[in-house]
């Protein structure tokens, strides 16, 4: 497994609208939410940087802020940029990615995903996760076309035929529906915010 050239991405670009915006900024057990996921990518060693349009509302973070384009408002404007950013550092640049919605991800299950080959993306229930994967920058030529035709994010990194990692293999790291779940309404909020307690 490598890791040398591997790093987080936490996508933060998102409008959060079904939450009232400000996604990364709204409180989760007396933190922003982004903070969780953040802590996340610090445990598991890797360089870290978040991703956010400009204007992006964010709490003061330690990480280097990478900016997507303003338009258009599609996750893998953040991808493209998080691998331009990653290929700047080393020249086989690999992402993993995350969201900032996302908290109960753990350092060492990205610090796992990180020293894969290739492109990888979680699975939980049989449904893609695409918040919970890896790409590298051979693959920048297919998500860039991909976002062309304004296809989804789980599209796009399924066409790749990623490693699937599966129920077995994330539940090494934890529950895999709770290491997917993702924060997108008050009620997501108030379910997370009882797991936390």
């Amino acid at each position: 497994m490598r890791t040398d050239s591997a790093i987080v991405a936490v996508l933060a670009g998102g409008r959060g609208t079904r939450i009232g915006g400000a996604k990364a900024t709204v409180e989760l057990a007396g933190r922003p939410l982004i903070s969780h996921a953040l802590a996340a990518a610090r445990d598991s060693g890797l360089e870290t940087i978040v991703v956010a349009k400009a204007g992006t509302p964010l709490p003061g973070l330690a990480e280097q802020i990478v900016l997507e384009p303003g338009e258009p408002t599609h996750p893998l404007c953040g991808v493209l940029a998080a691998l331009d950013f990653a290929a700047e550092r080393h020249p086989s640049a690999d992402v993993v990615l995350s969201a900032c919605d996302m908290p109960f991800l753990t350092g060492a299950l990205l610090r796992w995903i990180g020293g894969l080959e290739g492109a990888a993306m979680a699975q939980v229930g049989g449904r893609p996760q695409p918040l919970l994967a890896r790409c590298t920058w051979a693959d920048r030529p297919a998500l860039a076309d991909a976002l062309a035709r304004e296809r989804p994010l789980s599209a796009a990194l399924e066409a790749l035929e990623p490693r699937i990692l599966d129920e077995r293999e994330l539940g090494r790291f934890g529950s895999p529906p709770r290491l997917c779940f993702n924060v997108n309404d008050a009620q997501d909020a108030a379910r997370a915010e009882a797991w936390l307690s």
